[in-house]
Order: C-alpha cells, then structure tokens, then sequence
C-alpha cells in the first residue's frame, strides 16, 4: 500500500492558522497559539514565517486565486439563472472557506496594505462579473432591467455577499457561526434579483431561493 507523502511544515501552517483564523478570529490568534496547536517550536514557524503577517498574506494569495476562478464569468454565451445560482453558491462557498477575512474585513484592510490593494480588484470583478451575468439574462429576455438598475443591482450584490458575515455576526456576536447562515445570504442576493425576472426564469430562481431557506 503506497503511503501518502508527509506534508510540509509551512503548508501545515497555512492550513492550522486558516482555521484557527476561521474559529477564533484573526486578531486572536497569534504565531504561538499555532505553534502549540501544530506541537512544534516557535523557531519551526519562524524559519517559514517571519511574522503573522507572513501567514495572512500567504493564505490571502491562496484565497485570491481561488475566488478569481470564482468569478471568471461564462463569456462564449450569454448566463442563465442557473449560472447566476452557480456563481453564488460557489462565491459563497469561497467566503465560507476563508470567513475570517470578511468577518475581520475592515480591520485587516486597515492593517495591510497588500490586502487593502488585493481586495479592492476583487471587489470590483465581482461587480464586473455579476454585471456580465445579468447583461446577459437581459439579453436572453429572461430580464427587465435597464443600465442604471444593472448597476445598480451588481453593486448591491456585492456589497450583500462581501458584508453578509458581518451582518450575520452582528446579529448573533456570541452565537456560533455555523455554515447555515452562508445559505441565508444566497438567498438574500436572490431575492434582491427576483424582482427583475420575468416568466420561467422567475419561477426557476425562486425555487432554488427556497432551497436555501429549507437546509
């Protein structure tokens, strides 16, 4: 039976601090919570990692290549409901994965100016990309939405998907912040588009809304 190679020491970090990150909040986690957590020495970090912010960049530039796969739009048609469902779940999936950043959000851009330069293109493909799926839903007819509203509307919900975990938190701060509450913010932003549907599209985006409301 061929045994799995080790993994190496800095991966090992990258993926403890992403959930101790993810558990307790970034600002509450520092380089010797994860040292003891990985049973290994400050020095071992240290030779991977000069400081936390050696980590948080590390597994930003993870992160930021995953969410751009993310948000690369279907260009050779024009989008469906179902890939405006699509690209939610998986964008929502991604802020799921890496929670920390956008329930520490403010702070960390605050903090890092990596981050803060990195985040903003982020933001603004994700404005990009939702505008390109419902440019392209209006094409189809399966919406009514003149330019101000798509600008609107893609503007909106990126602002709801980017600020969703804060919200979420805010409500409930001493609450656990389980994966249930992603789902609510799926159906938010589907509800928002909802409005500007029209025929077999409305009716097809409103039951897999729901869907998110009953797991």
């Amino acid at each position: 039976m061929e045994r799995k190679p080790k993994r190496r020491t800095r991966e090992r970090i990258i993926e403890t601090s992403l959930r101790l990150f993810n558990d307790f909040g970034e600002p509450n986690v520092t380089t010797t919570v994860i040292a003891d957590e990985m049973n290994i020495s400050p020095g071992n970090l240290y030779y991977h990692f000069h400081n936390k912010d050696e980590i948080l960049e590390s597994i930003f530039a993870v992160f930021e290549r995953e969410i751009e796969d993310t948000l690369a739009a279907p260009t050779r048609r024009p989008a469906d409901v179902e890939d405006i469902w699509l690209f939610l779940h998986l964008l929502f999936e991604q802020i799921w994965k890496y929670r920390f950043f956008y329930r520490d959000l403010n702070d960390l851009l605050t903090r890092n100016r990596l981050l803060e330069v990195h985040f903003r293109q982020i933001l603004l493909h994700k404005v990009r990309t939702a505008t390109t799926l419902c440019e392209g839903l209006v094409l189809a007819g399966a919406m009514r939405a003149s330019r101000d509203e798509l600008r609107a509307l893609a503007t909106n919900m990126t602002v709801i998907a980017t600020y969703w975990l804060s919200y979420e938190y805010a409500c409930d701060p001493r609450g656990k912040l389980e994966s249930g509450r992603i789902g609510r913010g799926v159906h938010q932003v589907m509800a928002m588009l909802s409005p500007f549907l029209v025929g077999e599209s409305k009716g097809l985006l409103d039951r897999l809304s729901q869907e998110y409301l009953a797991a």
